[in-house]
């Protein structure tokens, strides 16, 4: 069983004892504990809390105990029921809700749940916020109201619809140009709430053939809901046989967006947010923003567009907090999560499916043509495991004195950027390893540069 708490949620497996997983136990705690907090520090006068679920199996029973605990706190809830994380999002602000709670373990297999916690504009907690949460966890600082002052549960099944109508309206849409193309797309929804909306969403775009692959929101994830190739093989193969001009897979709560090719092959998930930036940035120029360990791609689009790139550290959070400080149009993740502020502040794939869609529709490329157009690089994900004994920050620290004539970035780790590539490493927070994030012009190139840097590493940590 696993328990995991951070500041960006708490993330376990069902069952077992208290502590060990996501017990019942444990989501009262937690859940109380981001209660009080919120009930410190919103601003506003409501006293309402949005709460929004995937399809998980566990997903009913998590929220009724998470209603349960926020009605026992004095909260009112707003159970918007089967929603995505960005739709979950949305409906803090419509609703100008104190904050919201999404019970989804985003692209964890299926014996996992998650409370994924947001504040009243709809984004997720800052560190400061989080780490105050699992310190009033920790020491049970919350207290329960008396009954005269227990809150209620009012149900608004409406905001898939309107999130949807939200997309619509954005002004890079165009919802003519794309139903005039015709296009026929297949989706992957991995059995959750993405089969419910992404298929009604491309309906209101005006796209009248739809292949629907694990589009039952019944929470049997039919493969390992991660939306990365080697998990994509089903929807790989059925466009292998031509049938369909673009393929959109979603993890179970809809924030991440990865694209299939009409001949099978991936668009890559890194490419997702290159795009889609390419497009915005040619009718709105301005900065963009994605994480360290995200493609170098965005930032050469950018340059072309004669705008200006930022990075940021590892994080939703933090990524939404530098774009607003630079003022970016557009920005995200390299794992298919696109950030579009014209629309809100989180990453979200119904925006990211308008947007490409739109893109597709003008260009009058096919998805591979237009992925032809962009910068080659390849990502290797790697990591080295340590002795419990080794310091890691003074071996980071060792790596950047070694590589001090490159250009180095030590906001979150430690990246090295080369003149054609680049390599990235972060330690984990639970277990003595570094994660290598390499990337180069090609697989290969991308493989030797994670290898030599562990080299590198494991000569450092020898002496």
């Amino acid at each position: 069983m696993s328990l995991i708490k951070s500041i960006s949620g708490i993330r376990g497996t069902i069952g077992g004892k208290p502590g060990d997983g996501l017990s019942p136990l444990d989501i009262v705690k937690f859940t109380a504990a981001y209660a009080t907090l919120i009930r410190k520090t919103c601003p506003l006068t409501t006293n309402t809390i949005v709460v929004g679920r995937d399809a998980r199996l566990s997903g009913h029973m998590v929220f009724n105990l998470v209603a349960g605990t926020l009605n026992a706190m004095g909260y009112d809830v707003i159970n918007i029921g089967l929603a995505s994380t960005p739709t979950t999002e949305i409906a803090v602000t419509m609703e100008k809700a104190c904050g919201g709670i999404i019970l989804t373990a985003s692209h964890n297999p299926l014996q996992w749940n998650a409370l994924k916690l947001l504040n009243h504009h709809g984004e997720f907690l800052n560190d400061a916020e989080g780490k105050a949460v699992l310190e009033i966890a920790a020491n049970e600082s919350f207290e329960f109201v008396p009954v005269t002052e227990l809150g209620h549960v009012f149900t608004n099944e409406t905001y898939n619809l309107k999130h949807i109508d939200s997309v619509l309206k954005l002004d890079l849409v165009d919802v003519d140009a794309i139903a005039k193309a015709n296009f026929t797309v297949a989706v992957d929804a991995v059995n959750s709430v993405g089969g419910i909306v992404i298929p009604q969403l491309l309906r209101a775009l005006g796209v009248k053939n739809i292949i629907e692959l694990n589009c039952e929101a019944n929470g049997k994830f039919a493969h390992t809901p991660e939306p990365i190739p080697e998990n994509l093989t089903q929807i790989s193969d059925l466009m292998k046989a031509g049938v369909a001009d673009v393929g959109f897979v979603v993890d179970p709560d809809v924030d991440r967006l990865a694209i299939v090719m009409e001949n099978g092959e991936m668009f890559v998930e890194e490419y997702t947010l290159v795009a889609i930036a390419d497009y915005v940035l040619s009718k709105t120029p301005g900065d963009t923003v994605s994480n360290l360990s995200s493609s170098r791609a965005l930032r050469d689009v950018t340059h072309r567009h004669g705008c200006s790139y930022s990075a940021a550290a590892v994080g939703e959070v933090n990524v939404v907090t530098k774009m607003k400080e630079t003022g970016a149009v557009i920005g995200g993740e390299g794992n298919g999560g696109v950030i579009y502020p014209a629309s809100h502040y989180g990453r979200d794939a119904l925006v990211g499916v308008a947007l490409f869609l739109t893109l597709i529709a003008k260009s009058g490329k096919k998805v591979s043509e237009l992925k032809a157009t962009y910068p080659p690089y390849s990502i290797s994900k790697n990591k080295i495991e340590l002795t419990p004994a080794i310091n890691v920050d003074a071996l980071l620290e060792a790596v950047k004195e070694k590589f001090a004539g490159e250009q180095i970035t030590d906001i979150d780790g430690v990246k090295i950027d080369f003149a054609d590539s680049w390599v990235h490493l972060r330690k984990s927070n639970t277990e003595p390893i570094i994660r290598i994030y390499a990337e180069a012009s090609t697989p290969e190139k991308a493989d030797a540069l994670a290898l030599s840097i562990k080299e590198v590493i494991n000569g450092l940590a020898a002496k």
